[in-house]
This record gives structure tokens, sequence and C-alpha cells, in this order.
């Protein structure tokens, strides 16, 4: 079985790293592809702008994707994706730290599969992030995509 890839589309560094430590810690063996804003994201996706040169037959199992994010917000990027057929299926976990009930409803109401709220403490992120790797990466049966 090939490693997973998870494309986490989050501004913060410090929230990279963090997710970054929390997988390693929990025994997870991935490709973390990183991208800082909703454009970036867009283009590492559809092999695009900086990322034209990506092979567009290799795609995420995963997309970890922070609301809050620079150019084009997470609700933006949600709707987009789930608008082009090639990039449709692709699992999409919202984890931010908004606890606005408007930015859950509107990311499954845009085509989000899951909407977690970033735990404050490293320990609870860990935990987070743990068994959102178990169910998405190990459980989940994904459709093929690719």
């Amino acid at each position: 079985m090939s490693v997973p890839t998870i494309l986490l589309i989050e501004d913060s560094l410090s929230d990279v790293e963090l997710t970054r430590r929390a997988l390693k810690m929990n025994g997870f063996e991935v490709n973390i592809n990183v991208a800082e804003d909703g454009v970036e994201a867009l283009d590492y996706l559809l092999c695009t702008g900086i990322h034209s040169h990506r092979n567009p037959f290799s795609l995420p199992d995963l997309i970890l994707l922070d609301l809050n994010i620079p150019k084009i917000d997470g609700n933006e990027v949600v709707k987009r994706i789930r608008a082009t057929d090639k990039i449709k299926l692709i699992p999409i976990v919202v984890l931010t730290s908004s606890n606005e009930d408007s930015d859950l409803l509107n990311a499954y109401n845009n085509g989000a599969n899951s909407y977690i709220r970033k735990p404050v403490e490293f320990n609870e992120f860990a935990e987070v992030v743990s068994l959102l790797g178990r169910y998405w990466l190990e459980i989940n049966e994904a459709p093929p995509i690719k």
C-alpha cells in the first residue's frame, strides 16, 4: 500500500508544525503538502499556477482545511473543489479554530465531509489528529479517484 498524501491548507506555520508533529507522534506515515492560502490550494489540486509542474493524476487522499485562510477563504475553496469533477470526491475535513455556527453550517452546506474545532492544548490536538488519521486514512473507504 502506498503512503497516503494529505493536502494541509493552513496559513499558520505553527499549526502546520503542530499537525506534522501530531501525525508523526501517532505513528502515521504520510506525505504532507501544504498550501498557505486558497489560491495555492486550488493551484495545487488543479496543477495550475505555481503547481503547473505537478502530476495531475497524483491527488491527495485527504484535505485538511482551515477556514480562515488568505486570498480565497476555506468555504469558497470547498465550493470550488466540489464544483470540479476531477477533484470533487476528495474527502475534506475542516480543521479550524472557528466556533461560529454559521461557519459550521456553511462548511457542510458547501460539501465538507467533516468539521473539527482545533483544540488549544497540544495533547488534545494530538488526540484529535490521531482519531482523524485513524478514521480517514485507515478505516474510511475512499472513492477511487486516481
